[in-house]
């Protein structure tokens, strides 16, 4: 080999090499930088996300029809009624504190066959608790509806739509399934 062809390999060689040192450089950097891509990259090569419920697939078209019930109680007897009327169930997702404040809607609910939703205690961001609080937020309105419907509930949405892992184990590991809406 002549001197030139040495000189022309070394050249390529060096090209290359820099195009790799940058490539890693940037995505290192952007681990610096954006420090939610690590989450999403290190999730991604340990196991696959954790997701709820968004939809069932079934023989026959259907639809889920539900409802949040953190607020108020205004709209629930003719929401009862309605439902009722037309010989539809529903599910009921309530917090902690709508259940303390309107105990005998949820007894009608229970009483008009609908099904009985947990929606947390506090209706907080989940994804921002640890797995014990996310614990309390599920089972606190579970017995409190338990007690006054003798009903265990099964389902979980959580306020905002917000959740995470842990969330989806939490509610695993205490017999709910996570439910979103599609």
């Amino acid at each position: 080999m002549n001197i030139e062809q040495e000189r022309e390999k070394l050249i390529l060689f060096t090209k290359i090499g820099a195009i790799v040192l940058t490539s890693f450089a940037l995505l290192a950097t952007s681990f610096f930088v954006y420090p939610e891509n690590r989450a999403v990259f290190n999730e991604s090569l340990l196991h696959e996300k954790e997701l709820p419920i968004y939809c069932v697939e079934k023989e026959k078209p259907q639809i889920s029809i539900s409802f949040d019930a953190a607020w108020g109680n205004d709209d629930t007897a003719s929401l009862l009624a309605t439902l009722k009327k037309h010989k539809v169930k529903a599910t009921f997702f309530m917090t902690g504190g709508w259940i303390e404040k309107y105990p005998d809607d949820v007894k009608a609910i229970a009483a008009g066959g609908h099904d009985l939703g947990n929606h947390s205690e506090n209706h907080k961001q989940m994804s921002q608790l640890s797995a014990t609080q996310c614990k309390e937020e599920i089972m606190k309105p579970h017995e409190k509806v338990k007690k006054l419907t003798g009903k265990d509930m099964i389902l979980f949405r959580p306020p905002y739509g917000d959740y995470n892992d842990t969330l989806i184990r939490v509610c695993r590991e205490n017999k709910y399934y996570p439910i979103q809406w599609d």
